[in-house]
């Protein structure tokens, strides 16, 4: 028995119909992304530990990131999110940007987490900051951007939705419960892994913390008081942006939603699919101390990051994927029909491509109703057949796989007629 090597725990191997959702994706996002004027940047895969630090959270840092030394001793990571590496970029060369500054980005990320259903060790990721402002405008910006690309996907309010928060309301209801300051973070944590746990165990773990019994009780109670938000000008203000920007419908405020990254400042908000049966689609907020922790000026910020699993499963659900995604970028098959004409299919193709039509051969001599079917089963559209009666009357036959029909046609206008035939397809 043979034995293969197989692949690293958590990550993926993207075979053509992957990789063809994986590149659907990075269009439709660059698409929304650059609709809202959004510029594409990049960092690099590999940071120092030191960037995520007492930045991100202890969780991320101590448990979930792949952590090693260099040659010289010194600890990098593989990169868990880009919001640090975003912070320390434009701390590097802050005098020289002009604000406020629409970035976004699309690449692989590493986490050392148990792999599951929506959750792998490598994963692709969309994230998108807006930096320079602090105005609820700007955060109406980022959720409508969020909308913006639900809704281009084909996923209604009535599917997902977005819930909002914000970190001083709640720190403003903290006063309330009479938790001190050195408390909040673990409480903030806490409320994070509210809807993850069960009621006895999130209990346990407030408890755990330092709560006391009346603390939980009134903390329980603050989590489900969804008219909280009238308390918060900001949020106010949000929706009523948000409704000016046509996006009212997806929006929602939910006290549960806190984010569990310690950079977090002020409005934060998770999109959802509201069955409730995955894991947030996405999930960002307001950092606007992040630029200055890395060693540059203070500096709002607000943005959101989106993996490629969660969103996956959820447009698979609906079906809002694209139909025949991994299809074959040919649209044309060249038949080979014998070993004499084999030079002048070869010549046809390359005409072909010269008029910007994507061409494959047929690799071997064989029965042309093996090649059709070849091309009908990976998706190519048209068949030419070249053959020696063709090639004497200065011809060749066309045939559409999709409907059996064929025609002739002058070989010098093969292109045009192909063009035609494409185009029509394409419209109706």
């Amino acid at each position: 028995m043979k034995t293969f090597i197989h692949s690293v725990k958590g990550t993926r191997d993207f075979y053509p119909a992957e990789m063809a959702i994986r590149n659907w994706f990075y269009k439709h996002i660059r698409k929304v992304s650059e609709s809202f004027g959004y510029q594409e940047y990049e960092g690099p895969f590999l940071e120092y530990l030191d960037l995520y630090a007492a930045k991100s959270g202890e969780e991320l840092v101590k448990e979930q990131s792949y952590v090693f030394p260099d040659r010289g001793g010194e600890l990098l990571t593989l990169r868990p999110e880009l919001t640090p590496t975003l912070a320390r970029m434009i701390a590097q060369h802050q005098r020289q940007l002009i604000y406020p500054l629409r970035w976004w980005s699309w690449g692989p990320f590493w986490r050392y987490e148990r792999p599951q259903k929506g959750r792998s060790r490598e994963f692709f990721q969309w994230n998108i900051d807006l930096i320079g402002v602090d105005t609820a405008a700007a955060d109406a910006e980022m959720i409508a951007i969020v909308a913006t690309f639900l809704e281009s996907a084909g996923l209604p309010p009535s599917k997902v939705k977005i819930f909002i928060n914000n970190r001083p309301l709640i720190e403003q209801e903290f006063d309330s419960l009479n938790l001190p300051i050195e408390m909040r973070k673990s409480v903030f944590h806490l409320i994070d892994r509210y809807d993850k746990m069960s009621n006895e165990s999130w209990e346990k773990y407030a408890t755990e913390i330092g709560l006391t019994e009346d603390q939980v009780y009134s903390l329980t109670n603050l989590l489900i008081n969804h008219e909280l938000w009238k308390k918060s000008e900001r949020l106010q203000e949000i929706f009523e942006l948000t409704n000016a920007l046509g996006f009212g419908d997806y929006i929602a405020y939910s006290p549960q939603i806190i984010r569990g990254l310690d950079y977090y400042t002020g409005t934060v908000f998770e999109a959802k699919d509201i069955s409730g049966k995955f894991r947030s689609i996405l999930g960002g907020g307001r950092y606007d101390n992040l630029v200055e922790d890395v060693g540059g000026d203070p500096l709002p910020a607000v943005g959101f990051a989106m993996g490629d699993m969660v969103i996956r499963l959820i447009l698979e659900k609906y079906n809002c994927l694209p139909k025949d995604i991994d299809r074959s970028p040919a649209q044309v098959l060249v038949t080979v029909f014998d070993k004499d004409t084999i030079r002048k299919s070869l010549e046809l193709s390359t005409m072909l491509r010269n008029e910007g039509i994507n061409v494959i051969n047929y690799p071997k001599i064989a029965k042309l109703s093996k090649q059709f079917k070849f091309g009908d089963r990976i998706g190519v559209p048209i068949a030419v057949i070249i053959g020696p009666d063709e090639i004497d009357k200065g011809e060749i036959a066309i045939k559409d796989l999709r409907n059996g029909s064929q025609e002739t046609v002058e070989y010098a206008k093969a292109h045009d007629f192909i063009k035609q035939l494409l185009e029509n397809s394409i419209s109706s």
